[in-house]
């Protein structure tokens, strides 16, 4: 956690000020594609180095997404009901976090490590089709 955290607050301006700059789907996409890298590469093997990289690149999504997501609540709602807009994308994420963390729990539980992040994975990359299909 203190290395995913420390990736993630190295990363999380220079995500930011890009941005500012390009389409936020393009940059989602590119979060959610460094997402499944990370689950593939914690999927595959528990040296410390491999499990170094995974949690690296998972500090590098949370530091393209999490202030993306922000910005898109913001961009999207209007200004009257943003505060109502942050309230309710935050209590659909922390449900959404509840309900995958016991799925993965359960995963972890039954099938081992390695399954969890390939579903992960899986689950991720429907996310990016669905996203990349939505235009």
């Amino acid at each position: 956690m203190v290395a995913m955290n420390i990736v993630y607050a190295a990363s999380a301006y220079p995500f930011g000020k890009l941005s500012d700059r390009m389409s936020h789907k393009t940059l989602l996409a590119c979060g959610l594609a460094v997402l499944i890298a990370a689950d593939l590469v914690l999927a595959m093997h528990d040296h410390w180095v491999t499990v170094l990289a995974g949690v690296a690149l998972w500090g590098i999504h949370m530091g393209m997404t999490q202030g993306l997501l922000a910005t898109m609540v913001a961009d999207t709602a209007p200004a009257d009901l943003r505060g109502t807009a942050f309230g309710f994308f935050n209590l659909v994420s922390g449900f959404a976090m509840l309900l995958a963390s016991v799925v993965a729990g359960l995963l972890w539980d039954r099938l081992g490590a390695s399954f969890t992040f390939y579903a992960g994975a899986a689950f991720c990359g429907v996310a990016l089709l669905g996203l990349l299909r939505k235009s």
